[in-house]
């Protein structure tokens, strides 16, 4: 049973080695095929058994908890994305305004777009805001 073994192999792959990840391992891929024998013996072919043994045993949490492998914490990178958006918009706005007063400073158009542009750091702002 390769499939059920490269399965196994494939959850816990990010989980470091010690005697305790070979042992839960081991159980688990004893189960599988526990479990891929018990369907076979309902009727189900070999490829059914094993796609319903591993559709049906879902995710390793917790098993993750009990060896100890705690997910990493999501940082919060609004306030960062926040001021990305600041400087990002302001180089824009004074792009704008250069291409306005160099090639037809007789007509002010830049402030339209820069309209436009300023939702960028406002968005960010409320979503600063939403996190706080």
């Amino acid at each position: 049973m390769k499939k059920i073994n490269g399965y196994v192999e494939e959850l816990f792959k990010n989980i470091p080695e010690s005697e305790q990840k070979n042992a839960v391992m081991q159980e688990v891929t004893q189960n599988l095929e526990e479990k891929v024998w018990d369907l076979m013996g309902e009727g189900k072919t070999e490829e059914d058994a094993i796609n319903k043994a591993i559709v049906d045993f879902g995710d390793i949490e917790d098993l993750k908890q009990e060896l100890g492998v705690s997910q990493p914490k999501k940082r919060n990178t609004s306030k960062l994305n926040l001021w990305y958006s600041i400087w990002g918009s302001l180089l824009i706005i004074s792009l704008f305004v250069f291409i306005n007063f160099y090639y037809s400073p007789e007509i002010i158009w830049f402030v339209y777009p820069t309209f436009a542009v300023l939702w960028w750091p406002l968005t960010m702002y409320f979503s600063w805001k939403r996190t706080k």
